[in-house]
């Protein structure tokens, strides 16, 4: 599976949003992570669809939006309008988990399922067939710079195993606490997108980008 850096905006200074994503998009970086949170499944406000339509026009890197909301399905239709190029909910955020997908595909985006920490790889096995992109969460989700979740590698590579067993080709991304000193371990896991925010903006993000690119290419 090709390697895929995913440097998320939750991390970046705002006042200057899209001329850093243009500058990590010129570093080599060929996703952007959205992260929209509505204070009620995760206990912080980011932000939402007038945003990430603003945004859309500072340049054609892919949009990965991660919708840490309540009923995500009430709100497909509006994130696609803002330029959405990949959409993932949370299992755990809705009863309507294989619809909600099925309004992804059949608006013509990819559709990634995301599980907390907590939640057992097993529970994506109705849906692993249907969606193009499973997302760890190595954090809990809600805040940028938290600590890697000792554990989330063995989660990895279960769900590598699951992917393999049934002959997909299934992106494995995986969220938080993830920088240099431990990318090489996330990838040999099974992963291959990786979200990394405080480790890429909080310094230098071309930089940055490079370095994670670099160790991406020795594994």
């Amino acid at each position: 599976m090709e390697y895929i850096l995913s440097p998320s905006l939750l991390s970046c200074n705002f006042a200057s949003a899209g001329n850093d994503i243009i500058e990590v998009w010129q570093a080599g970086a060929k996703y952007i992570h959205l992260d929209v949170m509505d204070g009620l499944f995760v206990p912080n406000i980011s932000f939402g669809q007038p945003v990430i339509k603003s945004l859309r026009k500072c340049c054609d890197i892919i949009f990965d939006v991660h919708l840490m909301i309540r009923e995500p399905e009430r709100y497909i239709a509006d994130f696609v309008k803002a330029g959405a190029d990949i959409i993932t909910i949370h299992l755990e955020s809705t009863e309507k988990v294989a619809e909600t997908i099925a309004m992804i595909k059949e608006a013509g985006l990819k559709a990634g399922l995301s599980i907390k920490p907590k939640t057992p790889v097993s529970a994506l096995e109705p849906y692993i067939n249907d969606v193009d992109m499973v997302l760890i969460m190595s954090v809990e989700p809600g805040f940028g710079g938290q600590s890697f979740i000792e554990g989330s590698c063995e989660k990895i590579a279960e769900v590598k195993q699951m992917v393999t067993a049934r002959g997909l080709s299934t992106d494995i991304e995986v969220d938080g606490g993830i920088g240099t000193g431990n990318l090489a371990d996330v990838l040999k896991a099974g992963a291959n997108v990786i979200v990394a925010g405080s480790s890429i903006f909080n310094g230098k993000a071309t930089e940055s980008v490079k370095a994670f690119d670099e160790i991406a290419k020795q594994i």
